[in-house]
């Protein structure tokens, strides 16, 4: 399945107005951007550790809504899919799909594999070493 969606102004009543798309498939989410400098950004599906819904009034008002994804991607951590239309499908998409995509390469999330300290402090102090 693919998602293809446009930021869309929020001075223009939510038309599709600014030159940024996002397209959401099976393995990747990309970003393209600009008019006179195109820029894409790509983030593997795979890589998308939490994904965060946002919708302020006027958004609601237009039927759009914000999407966050917190990623482990260096270029972008905080991938912001703005003002976009179907916003609650797709975020529901992209948390389904990410799981799958984790699963089917056999990763994990390694976020805080590095220890907490203080959890060594715990174990430095323990009294029944």
């Amino acid at each position: 399945m693919t998602y293809k969606e446009k930021k869309r102004s929020l001075l223009f009543l939510g038309l599709p107005w600014t030159f940024t798309s996002y397209t959401v498939t099976d393995e990747i989410i990309t970003v393209d951007s600009g008019l006179l400098k195109k820029e894409e950004n790509d983030c593997y599906l795979y890589k998308v550790i939490d994904v965060r819904l946002e919708t302020r009034l006027f958004e609601r008002m237009l039927g759009l809504g914000t999407i966050h994804c917190f990623t482990g991607d260096v270029t972008d951590p905080d991938l912001k899919l703005l003002h976009i239309k179907h916003a609650k499908e797709i975020k529901d998409y992209i948390l389904k799909q990410s799981e799958q995509e984790r699963l089917k390469r056999k990763t994990l999330n390694t976020q805080h594999l590095d220890g907490n300290p203080g959890i060594s402090k715990m174990a430095q102090t323990d009294s029944c070493r």
